[in-house]
């Protein structure tokens, strides 16, 4: 019998820089000179191994809506769980990875801004309540609120079945001095404003983590832009699993939060 090949997604990640880039993105989406700092590599060398990440489909870059020159890295966990699922399976079919468990009895606070806050946190947090069956309390704000965009209300509506018709827009100052187990910007330029959050039965503040959600609300038509907002609860929809896992690890440990999970 010919010897077992090892699957490129292993081959790949088995690179120790590689490796601990996709950590520091599977905890939120990046910059490069942040990536730089968390990992102690030159940026050339960091480039180099993003855009192997990039080109395996892996991780997605994104260019910043708060400074055009910034480009956010986005880690796609959902195929990354596919590709290691397959590669346990192919290995046996009992190390295919599990359904990740619900979250502990406690129910985690999770805090979703975005300048708006009248599509994507609103979303959010819908999502976050349904998703989790109730297990975890999740709010939105914005730091410029508007009234709920009427795509936004439509996307659950026809997506997911829920009901964004009683959402208030709130600026973030509302929950000043409020403890929450993780605090999530959909936005890059409201992360450049957010506040620190106590953490709750946490030390120190709320871990800050960050979704580069691009804006649906482009100022087009409804009927328009209807798709972007589609794709947006999409893409929540697929992150915030990830990040429900990470909130049923024993005391909140650190891990896949990026939700594709900051």
């Amino acid at each position: 019998m010919s010897p077992l090949a090892p699957p490129a997604v292993l081959q790949l990640a088995a690179h120790p820089v590689r490796w601990r880039l996709l950590g520091e993105l599977a905890r939120s989406d990046r910059i490069v000179h942040e990536l730089t700092e968390r990992v102690g590599e030159p940026q050339n060398l960091v480039s180099y191994h993003l855009a192997k990440l990039r080109s395996a489909g892996l991780v997605e870059a994104r260019r910043s809506a708060a400074d055009r020159r910034d480009t956010y890295y986005v880690l796609d966990l959902d195929r990354v769980g596919g590709l290691l699922s397959a590669a346990g399976g192919a290995l046996h079919p009992g190390l295919r990875l599990a359904p990740p468990p619900r979250p502990a009895a406690r129910p985690a606070r999770i805090l979703f801004l975005c300048t708006g806050n009248s599509a994507r946190s609103p979303m959010a947090a819908a999502l976050a309540r349904t998703l989790s069956g109730g297990a975890v309390e999740a709010f939105s704000a914005g730091s410029a609120p508007r009234p709920l965009h009427p795509n936004a209300l439509r996307a659950l509506r026809e997506g997911y079945g829920l009901d964004l018709s009683g959402h208030a827009p709130t600026h973030l100052d509302a929950f000043a001095g409020q403890a929450f187990d993780r605090v999530i910007s959909l936005c890059d330029r409201v992360r450049e404003v957010c506040p620190e959050f106590p953490g709750a039965d946490l030390p120190g503040p709320a871990e800050p983590i960050h979704w580069s959600l691009p804006n649906p609300v482009t100022g087009e038509p409804d009927a328009a832009t209807y798709p972007l907002f589609q794709r947006a609860a999409a893409e929540l929809a697929a992150r915030i699993p990830f990040l429900l896992a990470a909130l049923a690890e024993p005391a909140h440990v650190e891990g896949a939060e990026n939700g594709r999970p900051q």
